[in-house]
């Protein structure tokens, strides 16, 4: 058991840490047309391109839409820009990784809601693991990002492919402290189910305890009516 656990662990902080890649300095000096406008934010270049014909959805080397690039740079404008253009706000990258999973990665509440309003559906199955941007932000216990995610209408208790929900990845990838704390009880007042158990059969709650984060294993407790 300790060793299928350790090796989940090993998974979920080397692999999962690699998994989504922003555009490297190489990739985006080799950028044309909308990849590059949308990098650099440059509406003029967008709305010209556009008006020429230029494919929204065209891909780089690694799967990634104008929009994927606008995402990983911040760029809300550039964004809205592409989607009005009709850019398809549910793609997903080469490692399956979304706009709204991005934005919760990079701790950007902001441009979680805006994605979710130019219609990337919060619900979508993202990442190598099967998971959610639910799952990532709780993992790295963005809580903000988890009551936009939320609200926007992420499913509570999507198991990814490691066995975990986002009430799970919260307590076992997390450190226990006040972020952490705070994602946990939105997810809990939310309505997540804290029964649910790894593939071990072990509850977040025990898990928590066996960490001895004490503020997150009463929240739980208290859901969970013990």
């Amino acid at each position: 058991m300790f060793f299928v656990f350790a090796t989940l662990l090993m998974i979920a902080f080397g692999s999962a840490a690699m998994a989504q890649r922003a555009p490297s300095q190489a990739e985006i000096a080799a950028y044309e047309g909308l990849h590059r406008a949308a990098h650099e934010s440059d509406m003029e270049s967008i709305e010209r391109l556009v008006g020429e014909g230029a494919d929204v959805n065209v891909r780089d080397g690694a799967g990634r839409t104008p929009s994927h690039v606008a995402a990983f740079a911040s760029n809300d404008e550039a964004l809205k820009a592409l989607a009005a253009a009709g850019a398809d706000m549910n793609a997903l990258e080469h490692q399956a990784y979304d706009i709204v999973t991005i934005a919760a990665v990079a701790n950007d509440p902001d441009l979680v809601t805006l994605a979710i309003e130019l219609g990337n559906r919060a619900d979508l199955v993202t990442s190598p693991y099967d998971g959610t941007a639910l799952i990532a932000a709780a993992h790295l216990g963005h809580a903000e990002v988890v009551r936009r995610l939320i609200a926007g209408g992420a499913p509570l208790d999507h198991v990814n492919n490691l066995g975990w929900t986002a009430l799970i990845e919260a307590v076992v990838l997390g450190d226990g402290g006040p972020d952490h704390v705070a994602t946990v009880r939105a997810l809990i007042d939310a309505g997540a189910d804290p029964s649910i158990t790894d593939r071990e059969g072990v509850p977040p709650l025990a898990h928590a305890e066996a960490r001895g984060y004490t503020e997150i294993a009463d929240i739980i407790a208290f859901a969970a009516g013990n």
